[in-house]
């Protein structure tokens, strides 16, 4: 039998390889990570109801550098300084009231897109995929729009839902997955899994 997409799980799946580091390691990550989210909560192009920023591509990305269970814990630790007060939501936001808002939809999504793609990774959609690994990017970013926007309608509709919380984002969906991938190429250097490998 050969490899295929959905092979598995293989314990290099990451060039961090945190599945195989010790607590203190994977705890270190949690916080790095979460200044990563913060970071890119940051860089935002400010749009009504809901902000473009580059929170999704910092998601999928811990997503598959971390896989999908520390991926998860990551995001959600991040949520929670948000919920509590800490400034690390879009442009610096902070508090309860942004998860049941306008952006709830997307907060709520942002860990199981993480975990999604994180599953993904493990499985072979990662850097020495590099096509694999945009498509799974594409993935957690449609299923944040959805999630998000389903949310949404309920607040405002489903066809303003659709026009204000989904459209615009496909684009800046599609150009942050093709940057994840990239950058997951980056950290995986230069190899790549021989074809037809045995299982």
């Amino acid at each position: 039998m050969t490899d295929i997409a959905f092979s598995p799980a293989k314990p290099s799946f990451s060039p961090l390889r945190l599945q195989t580091r010790s607590l203190g390691w994977q705890v270190g990550a949690v916080v790095l990570g979460t200044l990563f989210l913060s970071l890119s909560s940051y860089i935002e192009v400010p749009m009504v109801p809901v902000p473009v920023t580059m929170q999704t591509f910092a998601v999928t990305l811990i997503g598959a550098l971390y896989g999908w269970r520390l991926g998860a814990i990551t995001i959600a630790a991040w949520l929670v300084e948000g919920a509590v007060g800490f400034p690390v939501l879009a442009g610096g936001a902070a508090g309860a009231s942004h998860f049941v808002g306008p952006t709830g939809g997307y907060l709520f999504a942002f860990p199981l897109v993480g975990a999604l793609v994180g599953w993904l990774a493990e499985r072979g959609w990662n850097g020495s995929r590099v096509l694999l690994a945009f498509a799974a990017m594409v993935l957690g970013n449609l299923a944040c729009l959805v999630l998000g926007t389903a949310w949404l309608a309920v607040m405002i509709g489903l066809e303003q839902a659709i026009t204000f919380g989904f459209l615009p984002f496909l684009v800046g969906g599609f150009l942050k997955s093709a940057l994840g991938a990239a950058t997951l190429k980056l950290f995986s250097g230069n190899k790549t899994e021989p074809a037809g490998k045995a299982s």
